[in-house]
């Protein structure tokens, strides 16, 4: 699959794979790349790469939203084919590794499966391996609190509810904030448009998951780059408090 690379500010890049986003911040010939996609978008991931001038050689680092299939896909990949270190919230590592999983599970989506758009989902994540093994060997937790020492200097904060380890990244120089699922602007499953909450059968904790925009709403920046959707331009602040009201 060929994935839709979109330049959004200098050095930053959204991607769209199949039903979900990842994005690249480029300095110089080094990457991060947060979240990778389904394990089925690994084409797409290469191919998104090799559009912004790079390679899965050059990445830095990974660095994960949250550890669902579908952001976690080629995570493992990418550190046993080459070294990459891959990083997400303490919370998150054992999620990561598969100690356990919390994910929506065949139960939830069968009791889900009358909702507009579901089944059709359903199906698409299951053929790009949204049940496969994925688990990553050795995640590691951030190195440290504050901006990291990577390509687009991050900012990691914590967003839990959708998982318990779920984070945000702040990009401060681009303006932008990396909101994973703690934040969307529209997914197969919804008919709406715009700033929202997925699902619930999504979330692990959901009122944790609307306390959690109340963070986001804090974080300055108009450019909403989220785990499903497409861009969202507009103030961050304003975006969470659409979906926390759209919640209610």
């Amino acid at each position: 699959m060929r994935a839709a690379v979109r330049q959004v500010a200098d050095g930053t890049y959204l991607v769209h794979g199949t039903n979900t986003n990842w994005v690249i911040l480029t300095e110089g010939d080094a990457v991060t790349l947060i979240d990778t996609g389904y394990p089925g978008d690994r084409e797409g991931l290469l191919g998104s790469l090799a559009a912004v001038g790079s390679s899965a050689e050059a990445v830095t680092a990974v660095l994960i939203t949250h550890a669902h299939n579908d952001h976690l896909g080629s995570a493992e990949y990418l550190s046993a084919g080459y070294g990459t270190p891959v990083y997400t919230h303490t919370a998150e590592v054992p999620h990561a590794r598969r100690d356990f999983l919390h994910q929506a599970g065949v139960g939830a989506v069968l009791r889900n499966g009358w909702r507009p758009g579901v089944l059709p989902w359903a199906a698409n994540a299951l053929r790009r391996g949204g049940t496969a093994d994925v688990a990553v060997t050795a995640p590691e937790p951030f190195p440290g609190p504050g901006p990291l020492d990577l390509p687009g200097r991050p900012v990691p904060v914590h967003t839990p509810g959708h998982t318990a380890g779920h984070c945000a990244f702040h990009l401060p120089d681009a303006g932008a904030v990396v909101s994973g699922d703690a934040l969307v602007s529209g997914h197969p499953t919804s008919r709406v448009e715009g700033p929202q909450m997925l699902t619930d059968m999504f979330h692990h904790e959901r009122a944790t998951a609307v306390a959690s925009l109340d963070v986001l709403a804090e974080l300055d920046g108009d450019l909403l780059l989220p785990g499903h959707g497409p861009l969202h331009r507009g103030p961050v602040g304003d975006a969470a408090r659409l979906a926390r009201e759209r919640a209610q």
